[in-house]
């Protein structure tokens, strides 16, 4: 009888592997070629630019196609990024009212409620350069428009403050150019950039200057959203009433002109809660309230 050597046995077990790997390799292939896998399951729509856009009743010039590609483009990305877009949908209602209330009163078009929430999506966020809250102030702009900023103080996070110096930034940069597209661009921008760009590209409409990428997209943002947000089902958006965030309008107000030590018990001693007060109260950065000054502040206090 023939011996086999081990070394022999060996090659002969790996041959075995590897044509058993090529075999099962040949078979699934057939089987990928007779079954094809489905296609992801999903449907996917060009947003449709179906009717003539207006920002504070100025024409958006859709016949230049540079300006029809920009709008698009900022639709395409708000429509389907779901869920940034779902939770700007679901704060509208809790925001909205009080920022149309206050542009209202200060003669600023209410289309410029959809400039905040290009902003800051209804976020008291903070940008890479240091501009903060709905409106994203600068530290130095905020302090112009008559906000105070400090370690224990931030009313750019105090939303009426904050769109109260927001309306009357607005309404300074429209009675320099004379134009609310203008005036947006400059919010982004600043107006002395923007005046600077007008004068030495020779032109005087939004839509015809060469501006950073930023500022270049920046209209077409909140052309976006007041779109999206005025007509939700039509880009697929279907919320019920339930489904909105609720106004934080149930409070009272108490007036302050002392320094409080601590927020926390000066909440328990309004019955309620450190987390609730500063819900409520989100430019109450610090946990005390120093007033030296014996400044008067109006804390809110949630029924």
């Amino acid at each position: 009888m023939k011996r086999f050597s081990p070394y022999s046995i060996l090659l002969l077990l790996l041959g075995i592997l590897v044509y058993t790997g090529f075999s099962n390799k040949l078979r699934a292939d057939e089987e990928m070629r007779a079954f094809p896998a489905d296609p992801v399951s999903q449907v996917i729509n060009a947003v449709p630019i179906d009717h003539d856009f207006t920002f504070v009743g100025e024409r958006v010039p859709l016949e230049n196609f540079d300006v029809l590609e920009r709008l698009d483009r900022e639709l395409i990305i708000n429509t389907y990024r779901h869920s940034s877009t779902l939770q700007i949908l679901k704060n509208s209602r809790r925001y909205f009212p009080v920022v149309e209330r206050i542009l209202k009163e200060q003669g600023i078009p209410e289309d410029f409620k959809y400039l905040m929430v290009a902003e800051s999506a209804f976020q008291n966020a903070t940008s890479p350069v240091g501009a903060k809250g709905f409106w994203q102030f600068m530290k130095s702009a905020a302090k112009e428009m008559g906000l105070e900023v400090n370690k224990e103080i931030d009313e750019r996070y105090n939303l009426e403050k904050a769109t109260l110096a927001a309306a009357k930034y607005l309404r300074q940069n429209f009675d320099r150019f004379g134009s609310w597209t203008l005036a947006a661009a400059s919010y982004n921008i600043g107006p002395t950039r923007l005046k600077s760009e007008m004068k030495k590209q020779e032109e005087s409409s939004f839509f015809d200057l060469n501006l950073n990428s930023e500022t270049s997209r920046y209209l077409f943002r909140i052309l976006a959203f007041k779109e999206i947000l005025s007509n939700p089902e039509k880009f697929g958006y279907y919320l019920g009433p339930e489904d909105f965030y609720q106004p934080l309008d149930q409070f009272y107000l108490v007036e302050v002109d002392t320094t409080i030590p601590s927020l926390a018990k000066f909440a328990h001693e309004h019955g309620t809660t450190y987390r609730m007060l500063k819900l409520y109260n989100p430019w109450l950065k610090s946990s005390r309230l120093p007033d030296k000054s014996r400044r008067k502040y109006y804390i809110k206090i949630p029924k």
